[in-house]
């Protein structure tokens, strides 16, 4: 899943990535922390293409799927020709993850498969709450089918970009966004737009709507 979009990416949508790859000989870095966090649709992995293996590193970590962000436990999965290069920069830079957490990290995924099930639910719980909740504010929400982020454009409130709204929203309402344009190359793309997350807890998101009312 694509963070900030949340679009969980088909198989031809990966080709069209991995063709380029495959025909110019480039290495493909994907970053897949939200794998198990789709509610539409299937993961795949970029490496699992045609001829993708070989010139893919995959990262991942305990961070999204079991909250545990601060921990900074992860991982890179490729080819030892890859591989190399990042062992060689980890050895001098990282060094080592803490021996209790890298025990922690074996047990949690170990977890079996109804923490996964049981996640993805309660999480499609708190996003179709928020979704329905921005909604009825007047908000034209773009519906993730993965991750724990919604995008939502805020235009019909009469802000002049995303910061402009951002800021009103923490000093006047009470509720922290994301200003999303920081991920596009062209900020004025994203202008329009605002990032929610749902990775709280129901009340959390309830309060932030009935905080949010005031928009209208």
């Amino acid at each position: 899943p694509h963070n900030p979009t949340g679009r969980v990416f088909s198989r031809p949508e990966l080709e069209t990535v991995a063709s380029p790859c495959k025909e110019f000989d480039a290495i493909a870095i994907t970053d897949e922390v939200y794998e198990d966090l789709v509610f539409e649709g299937t993961h795949i992995s970029l490496a699992q293409l045609e001829g993708m293996w070989e010139r893919t590193i995959t990262l991942s970590s305990l961070g999204k799927t079991f909250s545990l962000t601060g921990w900074k436990v992860g991982w890179a999965v490729g080819p030892d020709q890859l591989t190399a290069g990042l062992r060689a920069a980890h050895q001098f830079v990282t060094f080592a993850t803490a021996t209790p957490l890298q025990h922690a990290a074996a047990t949690a995924l170990r977890a079996p498969d109804a923490f996964y099930s049981d996640l993805v639910a309660d999480y499609r719980r708190r996003r179709d709450l928020l979704t329905g909740g921005l909604v009825r504010l007047g908000f034209e929400v773009f519906v993730p089918e993965g991750t724990y982020f919604i995008l939502a454009d805020h235009t019909r409130f009469g802000f002049s970009d995303d910061v402009a709204f951002a800021r009103h929203l923490v000093a006047e309402v009470g509720v922290a966004v994301i200003p999303p344009s920081a991920f596009y190359h062209r900020r004025e793309d994203g202008s329009s737009l605002v990032r929610f997350a749902f990775c709280k807890d129901e009340a959390t998101i309830e309060e932030a709507l009935h905080r949010m009312a005031s928009l209208r």
